[in-house]
């Protein structure tokens, strides 16, 4: 069974064929997901699937790019939905410096309220980070994300980035680009994480794993990776299948 924890099956792309993309999914023995919202209009979409179906959950969080847009309001509404039953984690929430929508420090004042939230609330985190990689650990640090821990959604930094982010209780979890032929780093990377740190994800509808990169990505597509990070780790697809799953499950306190 597999455990993807990171999709976006509330994005327009599968407006027209949602049914089928779970189908699939389930086909592939994908036993859960994770449907992540990162601002009005996907939180509450995310939450309208994660109530549909007993086997998806939901992530309510704001994103960096966006964060100029993020009003108190927002983040009140977030806590109180945070207490919703599918509600299992906060994010996707982060600092993006490749896009210039969001001034940095207003980025950085948006990150640090939502960690606050999540210690109040008690839920784990998702993080995102693209160009930002020293700010994100210095914030997680001093906003003391170990007491609810998270995920470091799609990762692709170093191994030493990823030991400092594991000290503070963080997850590593790998998509899509781990599978491309040229991705060495992400790959060495894999290869050292502890297993009982791991999870995996798609990202879907975005970063498609090889065979199908460039295409729709969706989450039957998580096996894909699955099998990618167990062959890097000289380990059996089933054991690599079911200990993601279980490291999933206990990070967002599903029951096992």
């Amino acid at each position: 069974m597999l455990f993807d924890t990171h999709v976006h099956l509330n994005a327009d792309q599968y407006e027209d064929d949602l049914q089928e993309v779970i189908d699939r999914a389930r086909e592939k023995k994908v036993e859960n997901m994770v449907v992540v919202g990162f601002d009005e209009k996907t939180i509450k979409r995310a939450i309208e699937i994660a109530e549909k179906y007993d086997f998806i959950y939901a992530s309510i969080g704001w994103h960096p790019v966006d964060a100029i847009d993020m009003k108190d309001e927002h983040l009140q509404w977030i806590e109180e939905l945070a207490a919703h039953p599918k509600v299992v984690a906060l994010g996707e929430m982060g600092l993006d410096y490749h896009w210039d929508k969001s001034p940095k420090e207003v980025q950085k004042e948006v990150f640090r309220r939502q960690i606050q939230l999540a210690r109040k609330v008690k839920l784990p985190i998702i993080i995102h980070n693209r160009d930002a990689t020293e700010d994100v650990v210095t914030i997680l640090r001093e906003e003391h994300v170990e007491e609810v821990g998270g995920i470091m959604h799609c990762f692709t930094g170093s191994i030493e980035v990823a030991k400092q982010c594991i000290d503070m209780n963080m997850h590593i979890s790998f998509g899509g680009p781990v599978t491309f032929k040229n991705a060495k780093k992400p790959k060495e990377v894999a290869a050292e994480i502890p297993i009982d740190k791991l999870l995996i994800e798609t990202d879907c509808p975005y970063l498609t794993p090889h065979p199908y990169r460039g295409k729709r990505n969706e989450p039957a597509y998580v096996s894909y990776v699955a099998e990618q990070i167990a062959e890097l780790k000289g380990i059996s697809y089933d054991e690599l299948a079911s200990k993601t799953t279980e490291n999933a499950k206990k990070l967002f306190g599903i029951n096992l």
